[in-house]
């Protein structure tokens, strides 16, 4: 048994469960697919109404792989290495070269281990803080569902996961920035154009960790 979180919106705020569910090993995406359809089974036991949807490129739907941060993009880049290379350490950063490295290249690099503490993200010329956690990661997933992508379709769904999340691990997950993204759009019918102090605040407002 493992144990995985789903995010989703209760009383206008972005909040997540723990879930166990069987857990199928291995690197196949077969494998990844049976412990994703567990784990959904899982979530739907405990809501009748639940509509799950897992964000990853491993998903079974074709809108959570391209909601996947390797796949969605900003100004032709990948998401993932936009995150990557907007990371301030206390002994350098931002590597701005990671923008031209592969996702997963940029994710491994070895520099955004051996610079020392991380201390903000610096991006477009803005600074963006680590508190609230995970505002910058939401910030420019958001930003990349509106700049290249229908919303439409993520009405259809109420739950958000990533099975390749673990909370014990890390903290950012765009199965969190789904379901804030789903928030959003019920509040104001649309994504509108966010600044970062009105999209902090609105983070602080709405996120449950």
């Amino acid at each position: 048994m493992a144990q995985r979180p789903a995010f989703f919106i209760r009383q206008g705020k972005v909040v997540s469960d723990m879930y166990s569910f069987e857990w199928f090993s291995g690197f196949a995406v077969s494998q990844k697919q049976k412990s994703i359809k567990s784990l959904h089974n899982a979530i739907i036991k405990t809501d009748v109404n639940a509509k799950p949807l897992e964000i990853s490129t491993k998903s079974m739907e074709n809108i959570g792989t391209k909601l996947s941060a390797f796949n969605l993009k900003i100004n032709n880049y990948a998401l993932e290495n936009i995150f990557q290379s907007s990371k301030v350490f206390e002994k350098g950063g931002p590597y701005l070269d990671l923008l031209d490295r592969l996702p997963k290249e940029a994710k491994r690099d070895e520099r955004l281990r051996n610079s020392g503490i991380l201390k903000a993200f610096r991006y477009q010329n803005e600074e963006f803080p680590l508190i609230p956690q995970t505002v910058f990661y939401d910030f420019i997933y958001i930003t990349a569902i509106k700049e290249s992508f229908t919303i439409d379709e993520i009405l259809n769904y109420n739950y958000f996961t990533d099975i390749e999340f673990n909370p014990a691990k890390s903290i950012n997950t765009q199965a969190r920035a789904a379901a804030l993204l789903r928030l959003i759009v019920e509040e104001y019918g649309c994504l509108p154009d966010f600044n970062k102090k009105d999209f902090i605040l609105y983070h602080k407002e709405h996120i449950i960790y």
